[in-house]
């Protein structure tokens, strides 16, 4: 309740919910590593709580579905997703490990049979060939490129230091680096 209340002052305009509990651990370690999702009933009382707090309509929690990426079946997903809206829920994200797209789609029809109106979310990292085309007409309305831009990054600053060590000094990386004012003015956009 405090975290929506907050969310919301600070001009957040939505906060996507994970149906699991504990410890934060990566969804694409799937049942590689010990996770836990919580109850239907639970979660369902968690976001009826945090739909009270809001002290505006615009504020949109989602629930983020981890029955596929522990390997629980669509008709666990399903039962949450009906479970989760029923509740009062913005908007379902629905997260997969597959290299293919084929269970996020079987799960969208069949929750699409069931409400045509709520947005589906989509994390394709792995199914990463799919076009947002193709989500579109499978009923998702937003893809979230989860770590595209950090898994990019490392190895532009590993090439970067390796400039350096081989040549004592940083003055052979400037032509790749965007310059201090560059980015004190992307900063002062953002604020």
């Amino acid at each position: 309740v405090y975290n929506v209340r907050t969310l919301e002052r600070m001009g957040v305009s939505a906060v996507i919910v994970e149906d699991k509990t504990g410890l934060k651990k990566n969804s694409l370690f799937g049942t590689e590593i010990a996770q836990t999702q919580d109850t239907i009933e639970n979660f369902c009382a968690k976001i009826r709580a945090g739909k009270e707090a809001l002290l505006t309509d615009e504020f949109m929690i989602i629930a983020r579905i981890e029955s596929l990426i522990l390997e629980k079946g669509m008709e666990d997903a399903l039962a949450r997703a009906i479970a989760y809206t029923e509740a009062g829920v913005d908007g379902i994200m629905i997260h997969s490990r597959r290299p293919d797209p084929d269970e996020i789609f079987a799960f969208c029809r069949e929750y699409r049979a069931y409400n045509q109106k709520l947005p589906i979310v989509v994390v394709p990292t792995t199914y990463n060939r799919t076009t947002e085309e193709e989500l579109a007409a499978n009923g998702i309305n937003v893809a979230i490129y989860a770590n595209q831009l950090t898994r990019s990054a490392f190895p532009a600053m590993e090439r970067t230091a390796q400039e350096i060590l081989q040549n004592h000094r940083a003055y052979e990386t400037d032509k790749r680096l965007m310059s201090i004012k560059e980015i004190i003015s992307l900063i002062d956009l953002l604020i």
